[in-house]
């Protein structure tokens, strides 16, 4: 806690300006604030997902008229469309202010689709996991391990317990990032 961890999220994804330091891709000088493209290609999925007085479909899309490929697409990719088909009116199910009758897992799925609507290549989680009990967030997790090879995975968590699923860790020690040994 308190490491730095979340606001090296907002860094990386241009949430948050940097008071001092620069970025560097594939070791070119890169700012991903002056970057028309680079924010188009990263999907967020924060610690707490907000859910909108809405239809399913707005609420990954989070457009009135939503692309129905792109959606089925997120729908299947973040392992929602179970619950897709348990709903009365499917996508056009309208989830209500305050996620009320939504689980946690559903509610992280749903970010997840959010993230992933727009098709992103860098998908970054904030503690993603750190509110939900053990099966669900080994079913959240085994749904991104599908994920991985389609793209990036970016995530930041307490949670010791999920090294068997990335490929490699690091550590904020010191104002520092450090790879650790898996």
């Amino acid at each position: 806690s308190g490491a730095g961890k979340s606001t090296l999220l907002d860094l990386i994804s241009g949430l948050q300006i940097p008071s001092e330091g620069n970025f560097k891709l594939n070791d070119k000088l890169f700012s991903p604030f002056s970057s028309e493209t680079f924010p188009k290609q990263i999907g967020y999925v924060p610690q707490a997902i907000t859910i909108f007085d809405e239809t399913l479909a707005f609420n990954i899309s989070l457009e009135k008229k939503p692309n129905l490929k792109k959606l089925e697409n997120a729908i299947e990719k973040s392992n929602l469309s179970k619950f897709v088909k348990s709903l009365t009116c499917g996508i056009e199910t309208v989830l209500g202010e305050g996620e009320r009758g939504l689980s946690g897992g559903q509610k992280q799925r749903i970010g997840i689709a959010r993230a992933l609507y727009n098709e992103c290549r860098l998908l970054i989680l904030d503690e993603a996991t750190n509110a939900l009990d053990i099966k669900t967030e080994n079913n959240i997790l085994q749904t991104l391990n599908k994920l991985k090879g389609d793209l990036t995975i970016l995530t930041v968590t307490h949670k010791t317990n999920q090294n068997q699923f990335f490929d490699r860790l690091f550590e904020i020690s010191n104002g520092s990032l450090v790879e650790k040994n898996k």
